[in-house]
Formats: C-alpha cells, sequence, structure tokens
C-alpha cells in the first residue's frame, strides 16, 4: 500500500514539472508607421479635431494579422499579431499623422472628451492580405470617412480611400511593410482630404436675439423712448383732423353770409 501512494505521489510530480517546463507560444509582434511627409499646399487651420476609433467587423477588430484565402474565408497567421487591435492601431496612426502636418490646432482621440469643432468618423473596412490573388498575397487597406460638424452633428462630407499592394515576398516582415506601405497612403489621403473640406477657420454662432413682448391682444407694444408720451394711433389722428377742418369750413361759411 506505502508502495503504490509513493509511486502515485512520484507520478503527480513528474507531471507537475512538465506543466511548469511547457512555455506559452511566443508571439512576433509587428506594428505600423505614420506618414510624416505631405504635400506643401495644404491648408492650415484653427479648429480642433476628435478622431474616433473606427468601426469595424469582428474579424478585423482583433489584434492577429488577418488573411484571406478565399473571397468567403478569414484566416489569421499563426505566430504574429500586431501590437494592438487593428482599429486602435489605426486611429493612434491617424492621429500621430495629423499632428506631423503642422497644420492643425489640435487634434486626438475622441475618448479625450477635447471640445472638438469636428469630429473624423473612420470606417475600417478591409484591413487584410489577400491569398486568392497569388503568391506572394495582396493587401488591401480601405477606410470610409464621414466628417462631422459639432455641434449640431451635421456631416459634411463623406469619403473613401483605399490602396492594394502586393507583397514582396511571401513572408510575414514582407506582408507587414505592404500592410505599411498601404496604409501610410490611405492616411495620407485621409488627412489631405480632412483638412481641405470644412473652412479654415471655425463658424462662430451668434445666439439669437430674444423676441419682443407681446400685448395680450398680439399686437406689438409700441416702442417708446423713456419720458416720452406714447404715440397716438393713425386712425385717431386722421379724425381729430377732420373734425378741426370741418370746424374752420363752417365757421368760414357763417363770416361770409
Amino acid at each position: 500500500m506505502i508502495a503504490r501512494l509513493a509511486a502515485l505521489v512520484a507520478a503527480a510530480t513528474a507531471l507537475a514539472g512538465c506543466a511548469l517546463l511547457e512555455a506559452p507560444e511566443q508571439q512576433d509582434l509587428y506594428t505600423v508607421t505614420p506618414k510624416s511627409i505631405f504635400d506643401p499646399d495644404l491648408p492650415s487651420v484653427y479648429w480642433q479635431l476628435a478622431v474616433e476609433p473606427p468601426a469595424a467587423a469582428a474579424n478585423l477588430n482583433t489584434g492577429r494579422i488577418a488573411i484571406a484565402l478565399t473571397p468567403t474565408s478569414t484566416d489569421y497567421y499563426a505566430k504574429a499579431a500586431w501590437t494592438d487591435r487593428a482599429p486602435l492601431m489605426v486611429q493612434t496612426r491617424i492621429v500621430d499623422s495629423f499632428e506631423n502636418t503642422r497644420k492643425i490646432v489640435a487634434v486626438a482621440r475622441e475618448s479625450i472628451g477635447i471640445r472638438s469643432n469636428y469630429v473624423l468618423q473612420p470606417d475600417l473596412r478591409n484591413f487584410e492580405a489577400l491569398y486568392y490573388y497569388g503568391k506572394p498575397p495582396v493587401v488591401r487597406v480601405r477606410i470610409i470617412a464621414k466628417l462631422v460638424r459639432m455641434p449640431d452633428r451635421q456631416i459634411i462630407g463623406v469619403a473613401s480611400f483605399e490602396r492594394c499592394v502586393r507583397a514582396r515576398a511571401d513572408t510575414i516582415p514582407k506582408v507587414v511593410e505592404a500592410f505599411d506601405q498601404a496604409l501610410g497612403s490611405v492616411i495620407k489621403r485621409l488627412v489631405a482630404w480632412t483638412l481641405r473640406t470644412p473652412p479654415a477657420r471655425p463658424s462662430i454662432r451668434r445666439p439669437r436675439p430674444f423676441p419682443r413682448p407681446r400685448a395680450e391682444t398680439g399686437r406689438a407694444r409700441p416702442a417708446t423712448r423713456p419720458g416720452c408720451r406714447p404715440r397716438e394711433p393713425a386712425w385717431r389722428r386722421r379724425r381729430a383732423d377732420r373734425r378741426s377742418i370741418d370746424c374752420s369750413s363752417i365757421a368760414r361759411r357763417c363770416r361770409a353770409r
């Protein structure tokens, strides 16, 4: 009996040691870079911009690098991932690119809560490597952007930006370089469109004046200056003029007689 217990304890100890020796599978982390070179004729604007996190489908709203072997399927690289979820990574690169232009007063993520004049709402439609066009794969990046004016939340512009880049080789580092090139081209055009769509200076909206008080009858009260007697209605003045004219004419007739 004692020998059996000793054997069980030894087996359990061996299994625990094997579990401790097993290390989690490591993944290579990749990221993309913001744009820093823009057209010199970009206008300087004097308003603030907030950038919302891009909306994305469930297959793209992840930190894994998406690939498509067929037009109707989605897979991921096994031992590679982004440093953050794809929509948040794209949002960060958009904000960094706006700051690199040095043409805008302030730009920040929408979660910070700045009092912005405009809000940029990107929609990440495509962000994957397509293998059904052959090898090496073609990286496709497509963003549909809406520019919203605050505080009335009026959409003043909608635009679509897309770029496809074929990787130089069928390796993960080369595919990531294609992602970086395609996303950089999309962000460059997105930034230029955003800066050119609204006016350079924010519009100042003056408050509406309060309506004048009205009398109970619904007619507007006559405007009078302090210390002045209110003016009589026109019909009273005409009646008084008629009376004076009639009296003077009668007096003349009596004298003539």
